[in-house]
């Protein structure tokens, strides 16, 4: 007749494990004299941490149940202290398992399917990195709702700390190429366009002088309100 319980023994997160509930049940112990070995062993083996793994398992209730996981050397470690004719047969049970279960583990299918799951895994990482790396349109939004508006000069500073290489005097001069602000010589020189205004992107702020023989004089300088922030930024970093 074949014994009732058997060892358990698997692959976790690419670790060979088993653990001390199923211990407590092959070598006939009560789990909380199991989990008692382990703690002591605890005090006095520096790289623990390497071969025992708190975690939970669940009942017979479906209730979560403290056990320790465990490598093959952890299982060594512990499996020390037990003896008896019994226990030395169950300790061969689980080297057989082990040695068994680290054979399957490094055939070449497995390595091959260990390496395609790193590799994908890695492409994984690399697309999260460049999805975080990418301008983040919720900057954008953030900057259409502003209330503030800044000069030209800002716009390309911040365009630049995002990784588009262009200064005040270039950015003007791509404005005016492309219609956002009027290239022709005269008193309009560097104000919106028409497309501008309708598009919503400027603003103009006028400042009045008074020059010291009495005259005045009126300045324009041209802001590029919330809704202006978004749209270049998002047309320089898509």
């Amino acid at each position: 007749m074949g014994d009732l319980i058997s060892v358990r023994v698997r692959i976790e997160n690419d670790l060979m494990i088993t653990d001390s509930r199923n211990i407590a049940e092959v070598f006939k112990k009560q789990h909380k004299h199991v989990l008692e070995s382990i703690r002591n062993l605890e005090k006095d083996v520096p790289n623990f941490g390497q071969m025992f793994f708190e975690g939970t398992l669940p009942d017979s209730y479906g209730r979560d149940q403290k056990v320790y996981f465990m490598n093959r050397d952890g299982f060594s470690l512990l499996a020390m202290g037990f003896t008896g004719s019994e226990a030395t047969r169950w300790k061969l049970k689980y080297i057989n398992a082990f040695n068994a279960l680290e054979k399957a583990w490094n055939t070449p299918e497995q390595i091959f399917a260990r390496a395609l799951k790193m590799a994908d895994e890695k492409i994984h990482s690399l697309e999260t990195d460049v999805k975080r790396m990418k301008p983040k349109e919720i900057f954008a939004d953030a900057v259409s709702v502003s209330h503030t508006s800044i000069l030209i000069g800002e716009l390309a500073k911040i365009l630049k700390q995002n990784g588009v290489s262009i200064g005040q005097n270039r950015l003007f001069e791509w404005l005016r190429s492309n219609s956002y602000l009027i290239s022709r010589s005269g008193i309009d020189y560097n104000m919106p366009t028409q497309k501008s205004m309708e598009l919503g992107l400027f603003e103009i702020k006028e400042r009045t002088i008074n020059n010291p023989d009495g005259s005045v004089r009126i300045t324009k300088t041209v802001l590029v309100n919330g809704k202006g922030q978004q749209y270049f930024i998002n047309k320089f970093l898509s």
